[in-house]
């Protein structure tokens, strides 16, 4: 193999580097342009969002993009290049050996340098990330209104968060080298089923043992609200379990919903900011900025159809086969092309040195970075058809009107922009924006009205 073959390596991955990164800066381009130019309150909305509310969230937005596009140039393109071009990824590996070697364990075993190599890794990406993280929570969010962390919480956060992974991430990694080493030809079918069945144990783990770590999860209390939700479940056969509010509102004043768990075995979660004033019956306790934000007990049913849509659908069935199937997939690419050398000397290790988990790497990120975008985009495409077809569910149950008041309402309390361009929603946006929603529960009246 000639050097000019690791060159030609180096600088494909590069130039799809820099590629990928203006494409998408292009599209956020886009976008800050609509924030500039859009200055009037869509007609269907003018009833809901005064222009006050319109312009904090026409500068939120723009600020948001801002940032996005510098962390992207900086990180994604600056520092990320720069990182490749002098082999960082060999540096780190060295250094890997080297620690284990003043250990005095094995640095031929690669599952031990492996392991090594993992957290130096994870602790340079932390620091690495921390300064835009902390100017995101405590300067972007912050100057919105939306941030509610103390620079205690965050370090604590940060901290719980970087330990959290490490214990996850280094038995996992141990157990992948472990696989492709062990596994004979077809190793990658084994690999496969190992990562479907940790997914499926962390989807099912995560949110009972380690998501309380981070926030605080109480019981809904008994009332009115409690029996609606609990009615609504049984009406569909839903199998909730159990109830639970988690104050979101100690970290942010973002408000969100969701359910989890497998099988017979279902759980539903509310933001305490998804609450009319957090579930409090008396408002006193809020500052003047949070008395009156928030659903209504209709409106959080409404919130809780949609959801229960998912479920009923088959949505969340559906992303997990799609999912298995895309990381097999994956997984046999990685399987016939991870021993080819030049990958390794265009990422600065010597020839013969050839980490499987770099091998990984390079293919995961670099060699399957096309497939990965168009996988991607398909994937926002399919997500949002699920999301309009949550919607009919929802609608079908009752809640046309409280659905579209509650979409309105958390899209306001959230400083939610309601303008985008039409490239950049079709590439982002996972869920249709607030006008698609509305426009479509507008079709579904008008539908029913003629049936």
């Amino acid at each position: 193999m000639s050097e000019l073959d690791a060159g030609t390596v180096l600088l494909s991955i590069l130039l799809l580097v820099i590629i990928e990164n203006a494409i998408e800066i292009y599209i956020s381009l886009r976008q800050v342009r609509v924030y500039r130019t859009a200055l009037k309150v869509p007609a269907e909305l003018t009833a809901h969002m005064g222009e006050e509310t319109f312009h904090k969230a026409r500068k939120y937005g723009l600020d948001q993009e801002n940032f996005g596009i510098f962390k992207a140039v900086v990180m994604d393109v600056g520092l990320l290049c720069m990182e490749l071009y002098i082999g960082l990824i060999a540096l780190l590996w060295q250094l890997s050996v080297e620690v284990v070697d003043k250990l005095q364990w094995d640095s031929k075993n690669e599952i031990i340098v492996s392991c090594f190599f993992v957290l130096i890794s994870n602790v340079l990406s932390t620091f690495k990330g921390l300064p835009f993280k902390i100017y995101k929570i405590f300067v972007l969010e912050e100057t919105h209104g939306f941030n509610k962390q103390t620079a205690r919480f965050f370090a604590w956060d940060q901290l719980k968060g970087f330990l959290v992974t490490q214990v996850l991430m280094i038995p996992i990694t141990a157990a992948i080298i472990f696989i492709v080493q062990r596994g004979g030809d077809n190793f990658f079918i084994w690999l496969w089923i190992f990562t479907g069945v940790i997914s499926l144990v962390l989807l099912t783990l995560y949110p009972i043992f380690i998501a309380p770590l981070f926030d605080k999860y109480t019981p809904l209390e008994k009332g009115a609200l409690r029996q609606s939700i609990e009615d609504l479940a049984a009406s569909l056969k839903f199998p909730l379990t159990k109830l639970f509010v988690v104050e979101g509102s100690k970290r942010s004043s973002h408000s969100n919903a969701y359910f989890y768990g497998l099988w017979n075995s279902k759980r539903i979660v509310l933001f305490d900011t998804l609450l009319l004033n957090k579930g409090k019956p008396d408002d006193s306790e809020l500052s003047e900025e949070e008395k009156g934000k928030g659903c209504t007990d209709e409106e959080v049913l409404a919130v809780l159809g949609h959801e229960l849509g998912h479920w009923k659908l088959g949505h969340v069935t559906k992303n997990i086969i799609i999912m298995q199937v895309h990381l097999f997939l994956m997984f046999l690419v990685f399987g016939n092309v991870f021993k080819y050398p030049p990958f390794y000397v265009a990422m600065g290790f010597q020839p013969g040195t050839r980490p499987i988990l770099v091998g990984l790497l390079i293919v995961f990120t670099y060699v399957l970075a096309p497939y990965n975008a168009l996988m991607n985009f398909a994937l926002t495409i399919l997500s949002r058809r699920f999301e309009y077809q949550a919607d009919e569910f929802a609608f079908k149950l009752g809640f046309a009107d409280q659905l579209g008041q509650a979409l309105i309402k958390l899209n306001v309390d959230n400083l939610g922009f309601p303008v985008y361009d039409w490239l950049y929603s079709t590439w982002n946006h996972s869920h249709p924006t607030l006008l698609q929603r509305l426009n479509r529960l507008k079709e579904l009246k008008e539908e029913k009205k003629l049936n």
